[in-house]
């Protein structure tokens, strides 16, 4: 018996990972709604895909348009089944270097965005009682490093509210998951980095090595496009899928390493802790 198909909406679909999944996607099969600020970036998948794949032109800094693209994806294609939200780039360099409008561009793209889709998405999952929303954070999501103070401010931000957001709409049949990919050549540290403005202060600082390695290209990327999407695919189409999906044996080393790291300190701080309650009954 073959499968039902899905319907699924990616934002960032224009290149890296987004591409990577619309074109799995297509080739399961699946009904794809691809959304990007330069959607005829896709028009070479559209001959070969019929009427499964729709594009629209969304940049996810803007509420307004948000949700008039999933409007009129849901019309256009009848529902929504996955939405995976993985629109974002990075911004590198040291906090002190990073501008106003740097800072407030991260966030409103990293962080804001989606958050609004999430609201955007969720009546119509709602009515149909069913559905999945994937978050595409980062290994950076649970350790940060130096370089990417604001990158990590956002993607930690996401984990906080998608695993509240996971809580509060299981009861309605829907789903989240984030997954934190490690370095993948043509994400990260290719077309979706931004770099500060450098401070001679800083010249010696791991902050300025990574923006070095980061601008001319030298930092080995281990992830594989094609392999992060098919995994994301197969973990949002089970029956029961995890909460978090690390990809990449950087950020399963990366994550792992930071997870032991904090729950060694949290025991060294146990006394500390225990300290603080009230004394006697705090009935």
């Amino acid at each position: 018996m073959t499968a039902p198909t899905r319907t699924w909406l990616i934002t960032g679909s224009s290149a890296g990972l987004g591409r990577a999944l619309v074109t799995e996607l297509l080739a399961r099969g699946e009904t794809v709604a691809a959304t990007a600020r330069v959607p005829h970036a896709l028009s070479d998948l559209g001959p070969s895909s019929g009427r499964r794949l729709w594009t629209a032109r969304l940049d996810v800094t803007d509420p307004e348009r948000i949700r008039q693209v999933v409007a009129d994806a849901v019309e256009a294609l009848g529902r929504i089944d996955v939405v995976i939200s993985n629109a974002g780039y990075a911004l590198v360099g040291a906090a002190e270097e990073a501008s106003r409008d740097q800072i407030e561009r991260q966030i409103r793209t990293n962080l804001t965005g989606p958050i609004h889709l999430a609201q955007a998405v969720l009546p119509y999952l709602r009515a149909q009682g069913h559905g999945r929303i994937v978050q595409i954070s980062s290994m950076a999501g649970q350790r940060a490093a130096p370089g990417t103070a604001v990158y990590c401010a956002t993607k930690w931000g996401v984990e906080g509210f998608f695993e509240s957001l996971a809580a509060e709409v299981k009861g309605f049949g829907i789903g989240v998951t984030i997954v934190e990919p490690g370095t993948v050549r043509t994400g990260f540290f290719g077309r979706g980095k931004e770099v500060t403005a450098a401070l001679p202060a800083y010249a010696d600082t791991p902050a300025a090595v990574l923006r070095r390695r980061a601008e001319d290209g030298r930092l080995s990327c281990r992830g594989d496009l094609a392999k992060m999407a098919c995994a994301i695919v197969d973990v949002a189409t089970r029956p029961t899928a995890p909460l978090r999906l690390a990809l990449g044996s950087d950020a399963y080393g990366l994550i792992r390493r930071g997870l032991t790291a904090r729950l060694a300190d949290l025991e060294d701080q146990k006394h500390i802790a225990l300290s603080t309650d009230l004394s006697g009954d705090t009935a």
